[in-house]
């Protein structure tokens, strides 16, 4: 751990930020100097970096306990908000914590203990069980997307937590929707709230595709073909309809990835990667996707199924045309479907009679070398330039995870890569390479 504190302006430098914007200059200036604050503003607007700076500017170097715990209703969310604080650089340990992987694996990591944890309610709750995790000196609890967090499905989990943290000063809260009341048992007293949730997305433009038939597939590759290769998704309601509208895609070659609950974690986090790096330009996701997904601004999403609240529909919506990017949300609407009063648009969208092709050109590997190997990012693309032979402008993303890595390289070589570069060297460990 590091003992100097970056300052804020070092901070944003790294993350190529110019100036906070409104929301989180209050946001900071609240959470600074009030013991409770609520921060509702919309899905894209900068709400984690927003908790993020004041908390970690509290945070003490000589420490060696979990000073802020940070609740999140989903491990996708957990592992951005961990990825956003290494981005940070900010010289404090960090770990995640969340359901899918094994419990020795976090005890491992919590063995030399974060001063920031974050984590999803059951598996925060076994680790406070089972006294893996000291709170003596956790100050401040952040709930992240707090109307998540405290769902019936939570309750339980998140009381029992909040009972054994007795020596909380700060709490922090955030959502982009208010729709809950908060449970008296989160203890807040006199709190200030920051509501920006009137913001609206400027960026965004609603459209309204009309499909003949009912079922909409067809209509939906068309409408694939028309908006070209660039990365969007598709929202269902039902994890069932991912697998039709996947059959569907698969039968007319368009790469993609699927995201929904009931999926191995695994799979969920690959098909992320492979989205982030190019691999796929496309997800089809329920509303799950919704918030907390760590992935590169969007230029569209389409609405496959009508969302059933009006929540459902912004929380989508706010996956694209965030903060400065252009975005566009798809209405797909069978023409005798009832449109719900939530969804507004006037604008109809006619096919282009010449559509454009989606495909890729990156394929992603996986290494079976990570972080705890001492393994680095230039220590990978090293490999690649100089055994597998690749031109500086053929070596795609890298994402170096705890235990392995992958690599997006050209499609059409990465056969070829792999023959080249599997059972090599790094740091003295041999790795395999394998087409993911």
């Amino acid at each position: 751990m590091s003992n100097q504190k970056k300052s804020q302006k070092a901070i944003l430098d790294k993350l190529n930020i110019e100036a906070l914007n409104p929301m989180q200059e209050e946001a900071y200036l609240s959470i600074s100097s009030i013991a409770n604050t609520v921060l509702l503003s919309p899905t894209g607007t900068g709400k984690t970096l927003a908790f993020l700076l004041p908390t970690i500017n509290e945070l003490s170097s000589k420490c060696e306990n979990v000073q802020l715990l940070i609740l999140v209703p989903s491990r996708e969310l957990a592992i951005q908000i961990e990825q956003v604080i290494r981005e940070i650089g900010s010289g404090f340990k960090a770990n995640a914590v969340y359901g899918g992987r094994p419990f020795t694996k976090d005890k491992i990591e919590l063995a030399h203990a974060p001063a920031i944890l974050i984590g999803t309610p059951g598996r925060v709750a076994d680790h406070l069980r089972k006294k893996t995790v000291s709170v003596e000196d956790i100050r401040t609890l952040v709930l992240d997307e707090f109307d998540k967090s405290l769902e019936i499905g939570f309750e339980k989990e998140m009381s029992e937590i909040l009972g054994s943290l007795p020596n909380i000063k700060k709490r922090i809260l955030t959502s982009a929707t208010q729709d809950m009341e908060i449970p008296r048992f989160v203890g807040l007293e006199n709190e200030i709230t920051i509501d920006y949730l009137d913001t609206k997305i400027s960026n965004l433009v609603v459209k309204k595709v009309i499909s003949p038939d009912k079922n909409k597939l067809q209509t939906l590759v068309d409408l694939l073909h028309h908006i070209g290769n660039k990365p969007g998704i598709i929202f269902c309601n039902f994890k069932d309809t991912i697998q039709y509208v996947s059959d569907f895609l698969n039968t007319n070659n368009i790469a993609h990835g699927c995201f929904f609950g009931g999926m191995e974690q695994i799979d969920r986090e690959r098909a992320l990667i492979k989205f982030r790096n190019g691999s796929h330009q496309i997800i089809i996701a329920t509303d799950l996707a919704a918030r907390g997904l760590d992935i590169p601004e969007l230029n569209f999403i389409i609405h496959y199924q009508l969302p059933l609240k009006a929540e459902e529909f912004t929380h989508r919506n706010g996956r694209t045309g965030r903060m400065n990017a252009q975005g566009t949300a798809y209405v797909l609407q069978w023409e005798n479907e009832y449109l719900p009063d939530f969804i507004t648009s006037s604008e109809i969208t006619k096919l282009s009679s010449k559509p454009t092709k989606i495909e890729s050109e990156w394929s992603t590997l996986f290494i079976s070398g990570g972080r705890k190997d001492k393994i680095s990012k230039g220590d990978i693309a090293g490999l690649f330039f100089k055994q597998g032979n690749l031109e500086r402008n053929e070596l795609g993303v890298i994402e170096l995870k705890q235990d392995c890595a992958f690599v997006a390289v050209p499609k059409a070589k990465a056969l070829a890569i792999v023959e080249k570069v599997n059972n090599m060297r790094i740091k003295k460990r041999k790795v395999r390479v394998t087409i993911v």
